[in-house]
């Protein structure tokens, strides 16, 4: 944290063209600046965008392509509505997925130094993306920048999980943090949130290459259903499997009360990949848990994420002693 002795109003009209500041506290005559940071993250962070607009968030867009047609993973879903996009998965059609490009990164940090902000990146798992190394990438390009600084964190999770680490990292700033220390907090809170998810449809699993050609097959026609973890690497594991929709939920929801930390904040999010119902089955058990703990956000796996796990995937995502 800046601590600013100010002699005269030369130097305080200086510190304020060259710093947008927010008053922290004022203590024995010294004033205590925190110059304003804007937090970054992926569009695979599948909140609302009105809780992304609440947490004060700048989106760096994932893209995906079918049928030759590339769209942009919006968080309203404007591009391509998310139900329309699990059809066409349903239907057959083929969706790949492409990171944000080092131009993409470079412009957006641009973009907020001239606002007079430093930048804090939250990026989707290195281990299940390529994306973070493009925004490393672009982050050592500004390494020597003269005026702002620019952090870059591997969530080491997915989806909703990335969401739980910029919530986190936003009320972080809320508190008056500096852009060092969230960046510090952010670093070793992220292995408290964890994410515990099950699929509908294996087929998806073996063409991201986490599941051989036999094992799904087979694992289809006897409706086995997989319980995985996203670990502290950030990689998705199989941890259990189980036979039926219904156990598989049961599964995750005894997880959660297994590991749940009642120290951090009590609320969870369920994400779904177009089956609402068994998403608010879920909710149903974990707040029928009897730990106090509240699903405040049930919303849609997005297309990037979607794309790599298929139609009918369910998770929680929640604060956790450890992963």
């Amino acid at each position: 944290m800046k601590n600013i002795h100010f002699c005269g109003l030369s130097n305080f009209f200086s510190y304020i063209i060259r710093w947008l500041l927010n008053i922290n506290s004022a203590t024995k005559g010294e004033i205590y600046f925190v110059k304003k940071f804007s937090i970054v993250v992926n569009s695979s962070v599948d909140l609302t965008e009105e809780l992304r607009k609440e947490l004060d968030l700048v989106v760096a867009p994932l893209k995906f392509i079918m049928n030759g047609q590339e769209y942009i993973n919006y968080l309203d879903y404007r591009n391509l509505g998310v139900k329309e996009f699990y059809q066409k998965l349903r239907d057959g059609v083929v969706a790949t997925t492409s990171q944000v490009n080092i131009n993409e990164y470079v412009d957006i940090i641009e973009k907020e130094f001239k606002k007079g902000n430093d930048v804090l990146i939250l990026s989707l798992s290195s281990a299940l993306s390529s994306n973070y190394n493009s925004a490393r990438l672009a982050v050592d390009m500004f390494k020597d920048h003269p005026e702002h600084k620019v952090y870059l964190v591997d969530t080491l999770t997915a989806s909703l999980g990335e969401g739980l680490v910029a919530y986190a990292a936003s009320m972080k700033r809320k508190e008056g943090a500096t852009l060092e220390e969230t960046y510090q907090f952010i670093e070793q809170f992220k292995y408290n949130v964890s994410a515990w998810f099950t699929v509908d449809d294996l087929m998806f699993l073996k063409r991201g290459g986490r599941l051989g050609g036999v094992s799904a097959i087979f694992g289809t026609l006897l409706a086995i259903k997989p319980i995985l973890h996203v670990d502290l690497e950030g990689r998705l594991i199989p941890m259990e499997k189980t036979r039926g929709r219904k156990k598989a939920l049961r599964i995750i929801a005894d997880k959660v009360k297994e590991t749940y930390d009642p120290s951090l904040p009590n609320f969870c999010y369920v994400a779904h990949s177009d089956d609402e119902e068994a998403a608010n089955l879920l909710k149903d058990m974990i707040e029928g848990l009897g730990i106090g703990l509240k699903v405040t956000l049930v919303n849609y796996v997005g297309p990037v994420i979607g794309a790599h796990v298929g139609p009918g995937t369910i998770g929680a995502f929640f604060f956790a002693k450890h992963r």
